[in-house]
């Protein structure tokens, strides 16, 4: 689901020397299905986004994430925090997402969208080639694009620190000094997957059915 309120993932930074302008490193989503833009959410949602003095991600009144601030010179950031501590996974839908969803399902998105706060959200069903990305490791984005842009932090002297691994989908230059990236950043490290559902996940990509995971996706422009 995409939050029509953009708030989170769009740095515009330097594209590497090796790509041409519309070439995507990283594979390019497909898209299978597209809703009408929704209001959905709850009164008492789980997950809110905080625009206080920091820009937090909230989960169950506590701080998950810090996100960055949209001060036009502040660099891109995502931070685990504490709050980040819990899957938030519906054991009762995972048999139907397990076995991938070839369009749109209002019960799922119905369920999901009850973790939110109340919004305009637009249902969208993508196929997605995620890289997992580890800090300070070949690919990160905060050591490689973001330090080749804006330096390293002034204060700490080293570039941002995402505090956990995370994956990259896609990127490419969407005009002469804007790009755009896109990341899928999980609630837990990877570290914490259930081994034995990692596996069954592999054996169904290996016949080709393909699992579905739910996320909301966000927009920042900075």
């Amino acid at each position: 689901m995409r939050d029509g309120r953009a708030r989170h993932v769009a740095p515009c930074t330097r594209r590497p020397e090796s790509l041409e302008v519309g070439e995507g490193r990283y594979g390019a989503p497909v898209l299978h299905a597209a809703g009408d833009a929704r209001l959905l959410g709850s009164v008492e949602p789980r997950l809110v986004f905080g625009d206080q003095a920091r820009r937090l991600l909230l989960l169950d009144e506590q701080p998950a994430f810090e996100l960055s601030h949209w001060c036009g010179t502040c660099q891109f950031l995502f931070q685990r925090l504490g709050g980040a501590d819990e899957r938030l996974s519906l054991g009762e839908l995972q048999a139907r997402l397990s076995a991938a969803l070839d369009d749109l399902d209002d019960e799922v998105i119905t369920r999901f969208a009850a973790l939110l706060e109340q919004g305009t959200y637009l249902p969208l069903l993508l196929s997605v080639q995620p890289r997992l990305t580890l800090p300070g490791q070949a690919g990160d984005h905060f050591a490689e694009e973001q330090v080749a842009s804006w330096g390293v932090s002034s204060f700490w002297g080293l570039p941002e620190y995402p505090a956990t691994a995370y994956y990259r989908t896609f990127e490419t230059e969407v005009e002469d000094g804007a790009h755009l990236f896109e990341f899928v950043v999980p609630m837990v490290p990877p570290a914490w997957n259930d081994a034995s559902r990692v596996a069954g996940h592999a054996a169904r990509l290996a016949v080709s059915d393909r699992p579905t995971a739910v996320a909301v996706s966000t927009l920042d422009v900075c």
